[in-house]
């Protein structure tokens, strides 16, 4: 089968962390007495240097701005135990790890069963990462998955002293975190502008790789707006910044800054067949970080809303479909019923082009710049309908649970996006594969399962997360439920084998 690995940094263990994309705004608020982190800095700083880029490049700027304002964070987390439906212990695997491997047999037999003795159950499980200061009284924005379950956090400074942190809020779906410590006139880094910044441009990256302090690196911007399907959060928001700045596991919340040591995103994947740095980082762009941050600082959560639109990726098969001149854009799947986008005009088969006035190429695009918005925020959308008739709608951003539920149907979301159809076996099959029940493949696509997998049209599905799986709407519902890593079960015609393919939604 294909795997394609990536990094996720709690420790020195390797996750696979995976999600289905999905599409949120944000939440509207009186924003009178709210505080904001960017005036914060503005108010406690002064102006920064101007960086010349005509001459030659010089990074000292942007470390000596940067370093001061990134921490060293340690998490210790309580060991877990987990036990599945048929009684059988593990030990400290690794969210998602074990959801990815608990119904897999195979691993049963191994080092993830719970070893019997009082000394494991009692040691604790260290996990080191980075975070960024954003105030001078002591806020840190870091990654979500440093801190999710931690029973104490420990955030140590450039300059050696330590405190004990504690969590202001969190926010899965960015795989943001928001903590305090109590001190002042803290060094910070300010804030810069993630839209502005070019492919191409020079970016320093600033953590603790490897629990080395304060580590500094330097790369290019590679691409924008990248979705990788990294988090596992079932709402999950991705417009990653890729960079090939060297980042590796403990750069995990650490800063991306350009050459004014500015703030441009915080670092939190890598793409890699090794486990380590192979070229590949990922960054999540800071006017994500601005507005998850300032609504964990005065409402303790991220609110959010949405447009109501089930959105996919522009392509040349779709282009030529609905006989537009244009292979890029967001085509717009599907739509709720009395949701923003529906009061607004908009239909399926549009293709969005803009988002006041910003273009949208891709979906991550579109969701990063609704996302900034809350409920009540105007939008203007440009798009293009009937293949040539371009029309400027305006929407208002509605509250999650004001949005009915998506028009198609869960089964015909979820089989598009893995690229596949499905039928029940007959007797026939039943007597050729010998056995009592499952779901075939009768024709592949592209799709998830083509570009992850090697399974091949015929092969019989008996098994989702050893699931057993009988009809598309148990297929459907054992898939929906897992949403991280997904482990197919069956055989081929003629063939004894038992085959698995595991893939990531």
């Amino acid at each position: 089968m294909t795997t394609f690995k990536k990094r996720n940094w709690k420790g020195l263990g390797i996750c696979w962390l995976f999600t289905l994309l999905l599409f949120h705004g944000c939440q509207a608020q009186d924003k009178k007495s709210e505080k904001d982190i960017g005036t914060i800095q503005k108010n406690a700083t002064q102006n920064p240097d101007e960086i010349s880029y005509t001459s030659n490049v010089d990074f000292k700027l942007a470390a000596k701005i940067a370093t001061p304002g990134v921490v060293h964070i340690k998490c210790t987390f309580k060991p877990q135990m987990y036990r599945d439906e048929n009684g059988n212990d593990f030990y400290n695997i690794p969210d998602p790890l074990r959801d990815f491997f608990k119904d897999e047999p195979f691993f049963k037999q191994f080092k993830f069963q719970i070893p019997k003795s009082q000394q494991y159950e009692s040691e604790p499980i260290i996990g080191s990462g980075s975070g960024v200061i954003l105030t001078p009284d002591g806020y840190i924005v870091t990654n979500n998955h440093m801190v999710k379950d931690s029973e104490k956090i420990n955030v140590t400074l450039y300059d050696g002293r330590s405190y004990t942190a504690k969590i202001i809020g969190t926010d899965p779906q960015t795989d943001l975190a928001l903590l305090k410590i109590d001190e002042k006139n803290l060094s910070f880094i300010m804030f810069g502008n993630s839209d502005n910044i070019e492919v191409g441009e020079w970016v320093v990256a600033v953590g603790n790789p490897f629990n080395l302090a304060s580590t500094v690196t330097a790369g290019i911007v590679s691409a924008k707006a990248r979705n990788i399907n990294i988090l596992s959060d079932h709402d999950a928001i991705e417009s990653f910044i890729q960079t090939d700045a060297a980042v590796n596991p403990g750069n995990s919340g650490g800063a991306l800054v350009t050459l004014e040591g500015k703030l441009i995103g915080i670092n939190t994947a890598i793409a890699t067949p090794t486990g380590v740095y192979a070229g590949y980082a990922f960054a999540i762009p800071v006017d994500i970080v601005k507005k998850v941050t300032n609504d964990l600082m005065n409402f303790g959560s991220v609110h959010r809303g949405v447009l109501g639109i089930g959105i996919r990726d522009m392509n040349s098969e779709i282009a030529k479909e609905i006989k537009i001149d244009r292979a890029n854009g967001v085509y717009v799947d599907s739509v709720a019923t009395n949701g923003a986008a529906k009061e607004a005009g908009i239909k399926a088969k549009d293709v969005i082009i803009s988002i006041d006035n910003v273009e949208t190429s891709t979906s991550s695009k579109l969701q990063e710049i609704i996302m900034r918005k809350r409920p009540g925020d105007k939008v203007k959308i440009t798009l293009i309908r009937n293949g040539n008739e371009k029309k400027e709608l305006t929407a208002i951003l509605k509250k999650q649970e004001e949005t009915a539920k998506i028009i198609k149907t869960k089964s015909t979301d979820l089989l598009k996006d893995l690229g596949v159809e499905l039928v029940v076996i007959n007797n026939e099959d039943q007597k050729k594969y010998k056995i009592k029940n499952g779901l075939k493949i009768t024709k592949l696509y592209d799709g998830k399962l083509r570009q992850l997998t090697k399974v091949r049209e015929g092969f019989i599905i008996m098994a989702v997360n050893n699931r057993a799986v009988t009809t598309i709407k148990s297929f459907v519902e054992a898939v929906e439920a897992q949403r991280g890593g997904i482990m197919l079960e069956g055989k081929y015609a003629g063939d004894p084998t038992f085959y698995y393919y595991a893939f990531g939604m």
